[in-house]
């Protein structure tokens, strides 16, 4: 009986583990440690965009990379003087971690200037990046 009540309580503990990792992933958030951090053009291999940049750091075998690259494609096509710039985290492990990047996607929103504004880990919503362009800005 012992074993079962031991077997509940770990499902239960996993569940609920499960259930707050999936409402966190991909929401955009402001975190302290991001402070300060400036990106420039030499450091993303790319310009960054007269408005605000969508920088995605992703990998070869992530699948919501694909559909991230995808989205961040659609909003900088759409939003003038947004620009999107995807890097190979496995090729920039310099950058990843200075940037304190743990998974793949992982989204950071800067400003005109460059410094971090907002980071999303996991798939973003579409109009959660759109709001927080506008904080950009």
């Amino acid at each position: 009986m012992t074993g079962l009540v031991v077997c509940v309580a770990v499902l239960a503990a996993a569940s609920v583990y499960g259930v707050l990792q999936r409402r966190r992933s991909g929401r955009i958030r402001v975190r302290g440690r991001d402070e300060g951090k400036r990106l420039g053009a030499a450091e993303l291999g790319g310009d960054l965009g007269e408005r605000a940049t969508l920088v995605q750091f992703s990998s070869a075998f992530c699948a919501p990379c694909r559909a991230t690259r995808r989205v961040l494609g659609e909003i900088a096509a759409l939003v003038p003087g947004v620009a999107h710039i995807e890097i190979d985290a496995e090729a920039r492990l310099e950058l990843v971690r200075a940037l304190d990047i743990l998974k793949t996607p992982t989204v950071l929103v800067l400003d005109a200037e460059g410094r971090v504004v907002r980071r999303a880990t996991g798939q973003p919503r579409k109009a959660d990046v759109i709001a927080a362009l506008g904080e950009a800005v």
